[in-house]
């Protein structure tokens, strides 16, 4: 790698404390990036094997020397988080109970720091923002190519941008785009000054570019699905999501896992024969506590979502979870 990568992991703290006081058994880190979560939790828990995946290669390498010191408790893997189940029954882990499962979800500090990774709308670079660099899509391909309708839906949908419209026209009129810093000064050109001074324009569409790029949303709700039904009974899942898309969709599918998808009216016992599988450890998201967020900017838009797989009496039980 050209630089270290760095990985300050946020909410830490409450992520030990969510996995603290769990039986022995393996540790799934669906998205284990520079390995800070990763570390400290094998550090808190020597009893833990980890199965780690990351689809960059670059965090696959930076783990994998971190985690060193762990021996064979350590494994990491070059995979998307959505072949988590396989590489999990591939492994010489597969046959201890996954206590704990963690997704870090959204683009690392390192991403956004290389330059020539062309996630970063602060620094000029090639417009690419693939985290696997042998997938064949780059961003470029998608701000050339793409109809104007196509990109302003793109900015509403993956980035909630409320300029969508005016952005993907000046994107349009501009073409060939071929920096990222180009790109900004093209979005920070179409949106009023106003909306300049409420932080940096580009922010959202340079969102929605790497989740269609990377196709982050099409694979997030089967892996969740596919990690709770991982879970030995007791073990719980974590996860962490910067993007509001993602958040929806993790919100909806542990919820769904914690109703076993009852459609019952809430105030009435549940007679529609849904069988939940775990429950939820928090009413709606975490957040970061203020002095972290003061510390790692990153952390200002996080949403910590977990959940704690029932055991065989809980999930029979009559009442939709509720």
């Amino acid at each position: 790698m050209d630089r270290d990568f760095e990985h300050v992991p946020v909410m830490l703290e409450e992520v030990l404390e969510l996995f603290a006081d769990l039986e022995d058994g393996v540790l799934l880190d669906a998205t284990v990036g520079g390995a800070g979560h990763a570390d400290a939790l094998l550090e808190a828990h020597p009893s833990w094997d980890l199965v780690a995946i990351d689809r960059d290669a670059d965090a696959v390498e930076a783990a994998t020397a971190r985690l060193a010191p762990f021996g064979v408790r350590a494994r990491v893997y070059r995979a998307r988080f959505d072949e988590l189940a396989a590489v999990l029954a591939a492994s010489t882990a597969a046959a201890r109970p996954v206590v704990a499962v963690l997704f870090d979800l959204g683009v690392s500090s390192h991403q956004l720091d290389s330059p020539e990774r062309g996630f970063s709308y602060r620094a000029d670079g090639p417009l690419d923002m693939r985290m696997d660099r042998t997938d064949q899509l780059r961003a470029a391909d998608v701000v050339n190519g793409a109809s104007e309708a196509e990109l302003a839906e793109l900015f509403r949908d993956n980035g909630e941008e409320r300029f969508a419209g005016r952005i993907a026209r000046a994107i349009v009129a501009s073409r060939p785009v071929d920096s990222t810093a180009r790109l900004a000064e093209i979005v920070a050109s179409a949106v009023p000054a106003a909306a300049r001074r409420r932080g940096h324009p580009a922010r959202r569409v340079f969102q929605a570019l790497r989740v269609r790029v990377n196709g982050e949303l099409d694979v997030l709700g089967p892996a969740i699905d596919d990690a709770v039904g991982l879970l030995a009974p007791a073990g719980r899942l974590v996860v962490l999501a910067y993007h509001s898309g993602e958040d929806r969709i993790v919100k909806h599918r542990l919820v769904a896992a914690s109703t076993g998808g009852c459609t019952c009216p809430p105030p009435l016992p549940c007679a529609c024969g849904a069988r939940p599988t775990v429950r939820l450890l928090n009413r709606g998201a975490r957040l970061a506590r203020p002095e972290e967020v003061a510390a790692n900017p990153r952390a200002e838009s996080v949403r910590l979502r977990a959940v704690e797989r029932l055991v065989v009496d809980e999930a029979t039980r009559t009442d939709g979870g509720r």
